[in-house]
């Protein structure tokens, strides 16, 4: 398989993704450190589903965002990787794992969301945090195992001509490139795109029921806005862009340059989803809203009893 990639410059993904990759790695780990402390200081006594699944949403975040120094040291070093063959595939494991892990349990909270206020008698008499933590496991187990074949594909190849180590997502070979192409198809099927009709499925549902029903509070309407805006905005910026380029970047037998640094932006881009979660937090727990938008400490009180 003929592939011109591997002859680009680096020069333009030097001066994108460090810096790009920095923002998100400051604005991930402080957003999701402080959402972590007010789950473990203000939310403590109210465990509701929702918060269940954001706390496996925060750790997922700061496990990846721990491994962003490694990418910026690589793309500034015009992508020379000198960290070791276990580290690249332990990066690009957890890469792959943040990834899904934020699209099922954004699925999780759209789905919990979605029967607490359409089947709200269902949601009292049967959904306890319990079963938000058995289904947490459940993705983890999920999510692990779709990812795992990345460390039989991920690894690091010399490149002689300019004496650097790169730090790849396959090897080569025409059957290993066709195998991971497969695997690649059936992880954006698996992982995102079943996903993706689920979550918004279960929105179409939602709004159709919030904004018609007139003893919904305004409040509650604008937390499922405040949801459904967040979700859009993740999968706009960062989900479906990176998806339909990974397809299409696998698929081509010979590749631009062009298209190769566009490939190189999504992944960027991909990994923005850590810096959107906290505006995700916002909708499924009130103590994050309070503290960034001022809300009195008798609103907080009134919220915390209405919690779905």
């Amino acid at each position: 398989m003929l592939n011109s990639s591997r002859n680009c410059s680096s020069e333009f993904q030097k001066k994108l993704l460090p810096p790009m990759y920095g923002v998100e790695f400051c604005i991930g780990f402080l957003g999701n450190v402080f959402a972590l402390v007010l789950l473990l200081t203000k939310e403590r006594q109210n465990w509701h589903p929702g918060v269940v699944f954001s706390c496996n949403l925060i750790i997922s975040d700061l496990l990846y965002v721990l491994t962003l120094p490694l990418l910026i040291t690589y793309y500034s070093n015009n992508k020379n990787w000198t960290f070791g063959v276990a580290a690249c595939k332990i990066e690009r494991f957890l890469f792959t794992c943040n990834l899904y892990v934020s699209i099922f349990f954004i699925l999780c909270i759209s789905v919990n969301r979605y029967i607490a206020i359409v089947h709200p008698l269902f949601t009292h008499s049967y959904v306890r945090p319990k079963h938000a933590k058995i289904t947490s496991v459940l993705v983890w187990v999920i999510v692990a195992i779709i990812s795992s074949p990345i460390l039989k594909y991920a690894s690091t190849q010399l490149r002689e001509e300019k004496n650097t180590t790169l730090c790849v997502s396959k090897s080569k070979g025409a059957e290993i490139e066709l195998s991971h192409f497969n695997y690649r198809l059936s992880l954006t099927v698996l992982g995102f795109l079943i996903p993706l009709v689920l979550t918004f499925a279960s929105y179409i549902g939602l709004i159709r029921v919030v904004f018609k029903n007139a003893k919904i509070r305004s409040q509650q309407k604008r937390k499922v806005a405040l949801l459904v805006g967040s979700v859009c905005t993740l999968y706009a910026l960062s989900f479906i862009p990176y998806h339909i380029l990974q397809t299409y970047h696998y698929s081509l037998k010979k590749r631009t340059c062009l298209q190769y640094n566009a490939y190189q932006v999504t992944k960027g881009l991909a990994t923005l989803n850590m810096c959107i979660h906290p505006l995700l937090y916002m909708a499924v727990f009130d103590s994050i809203r309070m503290v960034c938008c001022g809300k009195s400490s008798e609103t907080y009180s009134e919220t915390c009893s209405e919690r779905i």
